[in-house]
This record gives C-alpha cells, sequence and structure tokens, in this order.
C-alpha cells in the first residue's frame, strides 16, 4: 500500500513557516534549499516549505498553502499505471541529483498534484510506527 511521506506547503515567509513547524510541533529541519525551501522531518514524514513562486510545473499560479501530497510506493510502474488509469496525467519528474529526493508529479481530480517518490528525511514502507488508537472517555480519537 503507498504510504504519504511528503508534503509540501507553499509560505509567503518560508523561515516563518519552518520555525513554526520546528517551535510548535518538534519537527526537525533536515536541509535548506539553494531555491529557499526548507525540508522537515518528524522521522517519518518530510514537510518541504516552499516559497512563492510566480508558476507551478504545470503553469497553474502559485498560491499559498498545500502544493502537493508525495507517496512512497513499492512499485512505482504499477502506482503509475493506476494513476493514470484513474485520470491522473504525468506532469514532471523530478531528479534532484540524489537518492534522497526523487519525484514524479501527476495532475489528478480537481488539480491535486500528487507525488510518487522518496524524501529527505522520510521512513520506508515497513517502517510503520504503531498508531496510537487510545480514545478519551467522550469516545474522540
Amino acid at each position: 500500500m503507498p504510504k504519504i511521506r511528503h508534503i509540501a506547503y507553499r509560505a509567503t515567509d518560508v523561515e516563518a513557516m519552518a520555525n513554526f513547524f520546528v517551535n510548535s510541533l518538534e519537527m526537525e529541519v533536515t536541509q535548506r534549499r539553494k531555491n529557499g525551501a526548507i525540508d522537515l522531518s518528524d522521522g517519518a514524514i518530510n514537510i518541504t516549505v516552499l516559497p512563492i513562486r510566480t508558476t507551478s510545473p504545470d503553469g497553474e499560479p502559485a498560491r499559498s498553502g498545500i502544493d502537493h501530497i508525495g507517496f512512497t510506493v513499492e512499485n512505482e510502474a504499477e502506482s503509475s499505471r493506476l494513476l493514470e488509469s484513474n485520470g491522473a496525467k504525468q506532469i514532471a519528474t523530478l531528479e534532484l541529483g540524489s537518492s534522497a529526493h526523487y519525484e514524479v508529479k501527476f495532475k489528478g481530480p480537481e488539480g491535486i498534484v500528487v507525488d510518487l517518490g522518496h524524501w529527505v528525511g522520510t521512513a520506508p514502507i515497513g517502517d510503520e510506527r504503531k498508531l496510537n488508537r487510545s480514545t478519551s472517555k467522550d469516545g474522540n480519537q
């Protein structure tokens, strides 16, 4: 089963947004990129805070908020086939010079951008943390 391992967030103030995640949610900075992006990790999932730019890879105007969601998969060819058979179109492939960051981007319904790949600070498939399934007295998790 594919696992969410990456969330990209576009921010008008990258440093302030990264500091929010570090200081409020105890995430760790794993890298600072030349383009101004900052990668953070909780040990399993990577959040990349990206600077606002004029357009996205698919030519749409960029805006603050979630830019795309990334999944690590066991079989990239099969996952790509499933995405395409369900209407997604491949829009880009990014290789940034190391095995720590690689992604293939797809655009799906309502413009959602989904990546297949791997990112700095993420857990491999099979290295799952135990889910907290405790329930409070009022029945909420």
